[in-house]
């Protein structure tokens, strides 16, 4: 679809005795990032930003050619403004296909084209490849962040659209959705809390089961290994309700569980596989340059190209390093596979700036909601069993309790990860159909699959790894900014 130019994109929309204008801009680099991440803080009552959502990421994927006109994302981020003030934004894309979304609506789009009618273009609310729930109307509070979404309905009206979509969404943003009459879908993915299940006092005094577990070292600080003093101090305390280390975390589980754990992490060890960890800018140019081997090979084992460029990572590194954590699997001095993780941080904060020395949010009371690393992407070289485990749980599940995270994001899907301790939560989006019949359907059609998703819910529940005598309780839903 052709983007006219700004000074003829501008709709003025009253509410009440407020006048707004509305602005679609055709790239994220039209927006002022500064004015962009202060308004994204905003979503999150300690102020660490989502680093999916932050501009930085949003203009990567543009600028790396990952997420453009030529692969089928078409931006146009709205901007609600008052005055000269941003007092809303979003990140909208035209799509002309459904790749890279992780809800499915294949099956609505072959309807549209049995019925002789065109699902595409389409217009997706969304940070793209990523299925990470978070804010996706940014907005100063409720009554603009509902005014921002009926914008988004009345613009896809005038563009002749057929439908919108805004996905993994946030309780707030479900909640504007809703009162302008969108219809909500629900899905699930596994995450971990790093809480521990009452356990009886004398819990950390009992044997470990087997050997030790291979304990990833830090890449070029001068410090001692984390399995050191150092690392102990850092733990909290005693009853502060975070694990004290990965015994303590197993200690929770189910002893079969426990077991079958303790047995994986023991075949990557007697395989030889060590493994070391780099944040933010002490990732070096080598590591990232192995990283992207690994993660193209995934993708082309598989048949597909890679959804991100090599360069979508350049900037990675460049403009937010302190987002990121890598692991890297080595058999000897040889890599063999890594783990690339997100991580909560909290930039110079919200102006643009970066500050990479102390950037890494650092928890002041051990239930900070902020603190959440997100399993992204990885890759291996070499086959070994249970390797992926290890690289993409066991590790990040380690540092995040050595480091007081309090949730770890396990991706969509996978009910193997509830093996592994990552629990089913229900993620939301939204949906705007043009086209009254199907919307009628998709309707019919929702409250089907949610009652299916309530159910699967219950089953899952039924399946906790945790002791049956100290039942951890199952979180409703993970639309939290």
């Amino acid at each position: 679809m052709e983007i006219e130019p700004l000074e003829q994109r501008e709709k003025h929309v009253k509410n009440n005795a407020n006048d707004y204008v509305i602005r679609i801009l055709d790239s994220p680099l039209a927006v002022n990032a500064s004015e962009w991440n202060a308004l994204l803080a905003a979503q999150s009552p300690d102020g660490i930003l989502n680093p999916f959502m932050r501009h930085e990421y949003l203009a990567a994927l543009q600028t790396s050619g990952s997420a453009t006109p030529e692969t089928g994302w078409t931006p146009c981020f709205v901007t609600l403004w008052q005055g000269e003030t941003l007092a809303g934004a979003c990140a909208l894309y035209l799509k002309a296909h459904s790749y890279g979304e992780y809800v499915f609506d294949w099956a609505w789009a072959n309807a549209y084209q049995q019925h002789g009618l065109d699902y595409y273009p389409k217009a997706v609310v969304a940070v793209p490849f990523t299925p990470v729930p978070g804010a996706r109307l940014l907005a100063r509070n409720a009554a603009e962040r509902t005014l921002l979404v009926k914008a988004l309905v009345a613009w896809c009206e005038t563009q002749k659209l057929s439908s919108l979509h805004l996905l993994f969404a946030t309780d707030e943003d479900v909640a504007a959705c809703e009162e302008a009459g969108l219809m909500l879908r629900h899905t699930v993915q596994f995450h971990w809390t790093n809480s521990a299940p009452t356990l009886p006092a004398s819990r950390g005094a009992l044997p470990p089961e087997g050997a030790a577990a291979p304990v990833a070292r830090q890449s070029r600080f001068h410090g001692p290994d984390w399995q050191g003093a150092a690392a102990l101090a850092a733990l909290p305390p005693e009853g502060a309700g975070m694990f004290r280390d990965f015994d303590d975390f197993l200690m929770s589980l189910s002893q079969e569980k426990r077991k079958k754990i303790r047995q994986e992490r023991r075949k990557v060890l007697e395989a030889g596989i060590t493994f070391r960890w780099s944040l933010g800018k002490d990732i070096s140019r080598a590591d990232w340059d192995f990283f992207y081997r690994c993660y193209e090979r995934t993708y082309l084992e598989h048949g597909n190209a890679p959804y991100l460029s090599r360069d979508f990572f350049r900037c990675m590194a460049d403009t937010m390093p302190e987002n990121w954590l890598l692991f890297v699997a080595e058999h000897g001095s040889t890599p063999v596979a890594t783990s690339l993780i997100a991580v909560s941080a909290r930039p110079a904060c919200a102006t643009g700036q970066n500050d990479h020395k102390n950037s890494l949010a650092t928890p002041t009371h051990p239930t900070d909601q902020g603190l959440t690393a997100y399993g992204r992407y990885w890759g291996a070289l070499a086959r070994v069993d249970c390797l992926h485990f290890e690289a993409c749980y066991y590790q990040p599940l380690q540092w995040c309790i050595e480091h007081g995270f309090e949730r770890f994001e396990g991706g969509a899907q996978g009910e193997h990860k509830m093996a592994r301790a990552l629990l089913p939560v229900k993620t939301t989006s939204a949906h705007w159909l043009a086209h009254p019949s199907f919307a009628d359907a998709v309707e019919r059609f929702l409250e089907r699959e949610g009652a299916g998703i309530d159910n699967y819910m219950d089953d899952l529940e039924r399946r906790s790894p945790f002791k049956a005598a100290s039942p951890q309780h199952l979180p409703e839903q993970a639309n939290k900014p």
